[in-house]
């Protein structure tokens, strides 16, 4: 239900006041009355305990979208959850408002968004859990978009990788190199990365330097010593960040995501000196993982960015989480593992040739998401229907079912 002082702040600011003066006018009135600030936060604070106990990964709140309700994700299905009750748009502000340093709320004035991670104990004496947060403006009010960090990894084999490639991930067999997770938003890439993480910080001595917007799961030190670097907080923005790491002496670098040229640019330039960094791409495949990096650049400086990609590049994990026969999720994948032939088709611009090299390199660990998805539907675990809906190339998918 809605927070009990609503109709105070409805007597207190007049209908008229709106967008960045109502905020603001809100923010005076938390101010001065604490326990307002207070029950805020502790509403919120049950949103996020209820979204663990029903097992929603994200929550949408606020703006005129929302409709005055609460939204979460279960199992990949988005929808309001009437039986939370309703909240006005003064009492999303006041619940955004409660969690934001005065340093915050001045960056969301000013650009109408924030994106920011909250870390909150949910029980007592229980370790934080993390939530990815967005707080921005819709049509005048304030909304909030929040992502639900599991707490707990899942383990490395659970992703069942081929051998090649868990030894390919593991600094203990590979030194050097890039290493992609690349998906859509919400298809599990922070999570594969964060176990990949955790595969190397248990079993190899190094140091690892994570930089993320915003850092979502931390990494106790345990044979690796882990810094975790926030955009915004402790470094100015991806590039910085991997520029800077270049003189902390790490032997892993991992780059939340790669948004853009410059980006790019510097973590080829890492990989290149020997280093092994992870990062991510919002691509569904391997070969357009390969196709927006290169794209990324101006056409005279395509051809110097595809040959250090092709001495760089190491393995590419593409992924996507498919409904299964029970309604819940299942992860489906593709890996590249770059090999010499892949290599040579890079070089000489021979990319489309690299979907093929993927369906018959089996022995090295690959496979498209056509055959995994395939492999999916044979066990069981998902229709013919979504194997063929979540395929990239359903011409492929319908010639594996018809094999």
């Amino acid at each position: 239900m809605g927070l009990s002082f609503s109709s105070e702040i409805s007597l207190s600011i007049p209908d008229y006041i709106a967008g960045t003066n109502r905020f603001q006018a809100i923010n005076k009135l938390l101010v001065v009355n604490q326990h307002w600030k207070k029950e805020s936060w502790g509403k919120l604070k049950e949103l996020f305990i209820k979204m663990r106990e029903i097992g929603a990964s994200d929550m949408e709140v606020g703006g005129p979208g929302a409709k005055n309700l609460i939204w979460f994700r279960i199992f990949g299905e988005k929808t309001a959850q009437k039986d939370l009750g309703t909240f006005t748009e003064d009492d999303v502000t006041c619940m955004m408002l409660s969690v934001l340093s005065d340093e915050q709320k001045l960056e969301l004035f000013k650009n109408k968004n924030i994106d920011f991670s909250i870390g909150i104990s949910l029980a007592p004496g229980e370790k934080p859990s993390r939530f990815r947060s967005d707080v921005y403006y819709e049509t005048g009010s304030l909304a909030g978009s929040f992502r639900r960090i599991n707490q707990k990894l899942f383990p490395i084999d659970s992703y069942e990788f081929p051998d090649p490639i868990s030894k390919r991930i593991n600094l203990g067999y590979e030194q050097s190199g890039l290493i992609l997770v690349t998906g859509i938003t919400g298809s599990g890439k922070s999570s594969t990365l964060d176990s990949i993480i955790d595969l190397n910080n248990h079993s190899n001595s190094g140091h690892i330097i994570i930089i993320g917007a915003p850092i979502e799961f931390i990494h106790d030190s345990d044979q690796c010593i882990v810094r975790h670097r926030e955009l915004g907080d402790d470094v100015l923005s991806f590039k910085d960040g991997a520029r800077e790491a270049l003189r902390q002496d790490p032997d892993i670098l991992v780059v939340g995501e790669m948004r853009d040229a410059s980006t790019m640019a510097m973590v080829l330039e890492i990989t290149d000196s020997g280093h092994k960094v992870f990062s991510t791409l919002h691509t569904s495949s391997a070969v357009e993982s390969i196709h927006r990096i290169i794209g990324e650049f101006a056409a005279d400086e395509q051809e110097r960015v595809r040959l250090r990609l092709a001495d760089t590049l190491s393995v590419i994990i593409s992924q996507k989480l498919v409904p299964n026969v029970d309604g819940k999720l299942v992860l489906a994948k593709e890996i590249l593992s770059v090999t010499s032939s892949v290599v040579a088709a890079i070089r000489n611009n021979n990319i489309a040739e690299i979907y093929q090299m993927i369906s018959e390199g089996r022995k090295y660990g690959m496979f498209t998401i056509e055959q995994d998805l395939f492999n999916l539907f044979k066990l069981g675990k998902i229709t013919k229907e979504t194997a063929v809906n979540y395929a990239n190339n359903k011409k492929r998918m319908l010639q594996l079912m018809q094999a």
